[in-house]
């Protein structure tokens, strides 16, 4: 698929998520094969302002490309501005979220809000155009509001009006969040309605079903969010099942035991030990909620607070998971919870 001059081939794209997609998160997913990452979302009038934290966020190194980042905004002068801000960090891509549902975004009128305005996305996009030259940009959306205020096929159309390189489209409403199945169906429509890239996203954890929703839609690519958490290998399982026609599987525990290592070590590189091991915790959660133990995990992981502390227990853990001690063991926390909220024990986490 090429957006603009940039070509990821038939690989398939890392999605933006907050608190997510850092540098190590990111590198892993590269490594494994996935064609384009983002950063971490920013505001733009933080970023225009300056603000430390947020421009930390768009810290990136050339290995990493190529590389999106995406903007968080609803004022076209601000979003111009940050664009050319972010311009000097050299993205290959800038995104514009307009489809994040969250209840403190969209209070605010930032992200899914901006589909009820079809102008003013238009506005924004054409901003973003004209400040990053001849550089793509997208913007993120979801088919709309709820199901009686479906918006996603005039906003695709104006997007593209205004200058939009790729449209990203989360085939879930504002409303329905994780709650129900994904309609492909409207990407087939949005696809007769503009001729920029079409990038489908929403409930794809398999190789299989990234497939399914090409070969279905028509769509030019797909986006991968909370099917990439603890499973980089989606990615490489992807790339081989498209260039041999065979899915290798999943990871035998050598693998994902060197995997998550990796992980912990690029953490701690990357933001020091202390806060490199709190972010750590639960990208390890994620690596092994598939198999017998993770309530074990749970229940020792957060009182661990040093790299090599973290990675004896991950030995410890893969050897008891090789000799079968959990064979027995009841997993209490099953997929079915994390597909509910990704962070699944966590008790007050909201579900975005």
């Amino acid at each position: 698929m090429k957006i603009g001059n940039l070509d990821i081939a038939k690989k398939v794209i890392l999605a933006p998520m907050a608190d997510i997609t850092d540098t190590p998160f990111r590198t892993i997913a590269k490594k494994y094969g996935a064609g384009l990452t983002f950063t971490q979302m920013v505001s733009a009038k933080g970023v225009i302002e300056n603000n430390f934290d947020t421009l930390k966020l768009l810290a990136f190194s050339r290995n990493e490309k190529p590389i999106g980042a995406q903007i968080l905004g609803n004022d076209p002068d601000i979003v111009g501005r940050a664009v050319v801000d972010i311009s000097k960090y050299s993205p290959d891509v800038i995104d514009l979220n307009a489809g994040c549902p969250v209840a403190k975004v969209t209070s605010n009128n930032f992200g899914a809000s901006i589909m009820e305005d079809t102008k003013l996305l238009g506005r924004l996009v054409a901003s973003m155009s004209r400040q990053f030259k001849d550089q793509p940009v997208s913007i993120k959306i979801r088919l709309g509001w709820n199901k009686n205020k479906i918006s996603v096929l005039e906003n695709a159309k104006a997007a593209e009006d205004n200058g939009a390189s790729m449209i990203i489209v989360h085939t879930r409403t504002r409303d329905c969040r994780y709650n129900e199945n994904p309609d492909w169906e409207w990407l087939v429509k949005i696809k007769e309605t503009v001729k920029i890239p079409v990038v489908g996203n929403g409930s794809l954890f398999q190789p299989q079903d990234i497939r399914s929703m090409i070969e279905q839609t028509g769509c030019d690519s797909v986006m991968i969010a909370r099917g990439a958490l603890g499973n980089p290998f989606l990615f490489k399982r992807y790339n081989e099942l498209v260039e041999t026609g065979k899915d290798p599987g999943e990871p035998d525990i050598e693998e994902l035991k060197n995997t998550v290592i990796e992980h912990i070590k690029l953490a701690v590189r990357d933001a020091g030990e202390n806060i490199g091991i709190k972010r750590i915790k639960k990208h390890i959660i994620w690596y092994f909620r598939n198999l017998s133990g993770t309530d074990d995990i749970i229940k020792n992981i957060f009182a661990i607070n040093s790299a090599s502390e973290m990675i004896d227990f991950i030995e410890l853990h893969c050897e008891k998971i090789r000799n079968g001690v959990y064979e027995n063991y009841k997993n209490e926390y099953t997929n079915e919870n994390f597909l509910r909220k990704v962070q699944y024990w966590l008790e007050d986490q909201e579900i975005n």
